[in-house]
């Protein structure tokens, strides 16, 4: 029998078989995936269209870290361009002769020079990983596959060519460099030896595909795949926006989630889609700060753990061929990353290994378990890990294939609170006290007003003789029914100390700009933010039925807050219940009354000012610029830029309830904020969230800088720039 259709035969047979395997171990993960709760089926706008094509085929997110980007976009796009040699290669190697179409220079000299930089590209990939040795990279055996994989591909193409070329006597070109450079070192062998070894490098290249082809959905490369339709699947609306729970549902054994299957299938398909990049755990708050909680970890232990118990629940095999990637047990965390150690360095320490290392160590395989046996919370997640979390969608805003995984937390503490009572106790303490009182100290509900009384008796203070009593008093929609703005006040800006002097300059702002507020007083509730995030859905939902009731009895149409939780809250998360009204930040209020006129800045401010950005301002709600436009109103003022700033700006640490809970482990995270904000040496810190404005104080006064570098909301900064000293 001829040679060639012998080897036609056989490689047929081997792709066959590859593919077959191929699509046993896509065809089983998809019945793990389908495990899980359906997905809400979501129309797809014009912008996430967009979105879709800039991040898979722009890759735009990668490029945020533009040398790994780069890299990944030279890798990416050459992968593909030489498929297009290799299907000439494949068709010379049986048929003798290549494709017509691809005997041109042009198409010769794309191909060489793609393979060359998808060589480099794989170079410094090994480079970053294992010379350059990035934190937020792991290294063992199964990454080094990839670069084995796409380095022998772009090899073995190499030597193919330059065997070609001296078997078919041609001259160096050109338009073929590294064939050419290849036959150079070959033009010694006998054209036997020449012949046999071009057989071998076909060989090589047909069955490394398909060992990659089998290799790819049995590993973190499956996000090739899942990636793109992850990405198109992603929620509309709101980043971040929470799903409502229906507590009224009587067929509902659960709230929360407990087991893996509980999670949506789109949750699921989030597992599959983790490149393991690490840029999610690099930008956390906790893992930079000394605490387990790494978000890459919590993907990657979460899809371990669905793998091999939906390998259990289908009876179906998750590894093809099994003695080849599967592992001895089941995966659970043992007790070593109790170990954890932070040890804090002079200036901006902040430092992801303590925490990669405890994951590392205490995630393994147990043969003696079953998965049965395995407890999602405690055995896969641990509470230590679920309650770290401080929401602040830094991990999601990083992640190229756009897991989520802050709803994934969310959902595992609405177990642990609805269906366990399991919190830890400060932040109980803090649950009870607003569903008892109304604020998390528990200070008596008919207090909350009482800051509009002090006020007015200062204003009074200050200007016994004037005729405008509106210039000192706050009235509430009692007294000023034809309001045009309900002022939210909130519970921080109307109990605490330091939060009132940002309700007090906001509320004096307001009066010289004339604009018509009025305040719910002793009405109003606590926004119902911090129990949501903490899990106490029950507790949420009540208050947000409160507060929606009272703003439909007296005709709110607008809200303004300089809280952004609870402009977050209002905004996203209270239409799902019902709420039809504009709810606006402070800063963009404060904005557009500079620009409009109605306020101006007329005192200089000799101040080097860095502006912290409030997650659930920035990366919830993309409100980067009012802020930074007050400041730059101001005379005097230079605006500074901290390394992390805008969507890449750092957790104060104070969001998903962690304001009301203690850190105990590894360094606090305001400290590690207000150290790069020391570092481009401001004289003020500002902000715009009274929560932010808590941590940065305490920062500055942990720091022992606090008279030197004052911190301030964006509000007192403006009023200072307004009226003077005099506030």
């Amino acid at each position: 029998m001829n040679p060639s259709i012998v080897r036609l035969l056989i490689a047929i047979a081997v792709a066959a078989y590859a593919a077959s395997l191929f699509g046993v171990v896509v065809y089983r993960r998809w019945q793990y995936i389908r495990l899980g709760k359906r997905m809400e089926q979501q129309t797809r706008e014009g912008a996430a269209r967009n979105g879709f094509a800039a991040q898979v085929f722009g890759q735009s997110k990668l490029l945020k870290d533009w040398r790994s980007g780069v890299m990944h976009v030279v890798i990416f796009y050459g992968f593909i361009i030489v498929q297009f040699g290799a299907l000439d290669i494949l068709v010379k190697g049986v048929t003798g002769g290549g494709i017509p179409w691809f005997e041109a220079a042009w198409f010769t000299l794309t191909q060489e020079v793609t393979v060359g930089l998808v060589l480099l590209a794989i170079l410094y990939a090994a480079y970053r990983r294992y010379i350059e040795k990035l934190t937020r990279l792991k290294r063992d055996f199964k990454p080094s596959l990839v670069v084995f994989f796409i380095g022998t591909l772009m090899l073995s193409v190499v030597a193919f060519l330059g065997f070609d070329r001296v078997h078919s006597n041609l001259d160096g070109s050109l338009a073929a460099p590294l064939s050419s450079a290849a036959a150079w070192l070959f033009a010694g062998l006998s054209l036997n030896a020449v012949s046999v070894w071009m057989e071998v490098s076909w060989w090589v290249h047909l069955l490394t595909i398909l060992a990659f082809l089998i290799y790819v959905p049995q590993s973190k490369h499956f996000h090739i795949i899942v990636g793109p339709v992850n990405i198109w699947l992603r929620r509309k609306g709101p980043p971040g926006r929470l799903v409502r729970l229906d507590l009224e549902d009587e067929n509902a054994e659960t709230f929360g989630v407990d087991q893996i299957e509980q999670f949506t299938q789109k949750q699921l398909l989030d597992l599959y889609a983790c490149v393991e990049c690490g840029r999610c755990t690099n930008v956390c708050p906790a893992a930079s700060t000394g605490k387990l909680l790494s978000p890459m970890h919590l993907i990657t232990k979460l899809r371990d753990h669905l793998t091999e118990k939906g390998a259990a629940m289908t009876s179906s095999s998750a590894w093809v061929p099994a003695f080849a990637f599967s592992s001895s047990g089941v995966h659970k965390m043992t007790g070593e990353y109790a170990s954890i150690s932070f040890h804090t360095e002079p200036h901006l320490a902040v430092n992801i290994e303590p925490t990669m290392s405890a994951q590392k160590q205490a995630w393994h395989a147990d043969p003696t378990t079953s998965t049965d046996s395995i407890q999602l919370i405690g055995d896969v997640i641990t509470e230590e890990e679920i309650w770290a979390c401080t929401t602040c969608r830094n991990c999601e805003d990083q992640c190229p294939v756009d897991n989520e995984h802050v709803d994934k937390i969310i959902d595992l503490r609405r177990h642990l609170v609805l269906m366990q009572g399991s919190i830890p106790h400060d932040g109980q303490r803090a649950m009870q006290n607003i569903e008892r009182q109304s604020n998390p100290w528990g200070m008596s509900r008919m207090d909350r007003a009482k800051w509009a009384e002090e006020y007015a008796a200062k204003r009074k203070s200050a200007d016994p003789d004037s005729a405008h009593e509106n210039n000192q008093r706050v009235r509430t929609v009692q007294e000023n029914p034809d309001f045009e703005y309900l002022f939210f006040v909130g519970s921080m800006g109307s109990y605490d100390i330091r939060s009132r002097r940002i309700t007090e300059a906001f509320v004096r702002l307001m009066q010289e700009a004339n604009v018509n507020f009025a305040i719910l007083g002793n009405e109003e509730r606590n926004s119902g933010d911090t129990p949501r995030r903490l899990g106490n859905e029950l507790l949420f939902q009540q208050l947000c039925a409160e507060n929606i009731a009272i703003f439909e009895k007296y005709g709110v149409q607008k809200i303004v807050t300089a809280c952004p939780h609870t402009y977050n809250t209002f905004k996203h998360e209270y239409p799902d219940f019902g709420l039809k009204a504009e709810v606006i930040h402070h800063s963009e209020l404060l904005a557009r009354l500079i620009e409009s006129g109605a306020l101006t800045p007329q005192h200089v401010l000799k101040e080097r000012i860095t502006y912290h950005d409030s997650c659930y301002l920035g990366r919830y709600n993309e409100v980067y610029d009012p802020p930074r436009a007050i400041l730059r109103a101001i005379t005097g003022v230079t605006l500074l830029e901290m390394e992390r700033s805008r969507e890449n700006g750092m957790c104060c640490g104070a969001g998903g309830g962690r304001m009301w809970m203690e850190e105990t482990e590894g360094k606090r995270v305001n400290m590690a904020r207000t150290e790069q904000a020391l570092a481009v040496s401001p004289t003020m810190i500002g902000s715009a969230c009274p929560y932010c404005l808590t941590m940065m104080s305490d920062g500055t006064k942990q720091q022992g800088v606090e008279e030197q570098v004052r911190a301030m909301d964006i509000a007192e900064i403006l009023a200072l720039a307004v009226f003077g000293n005099e506030m």
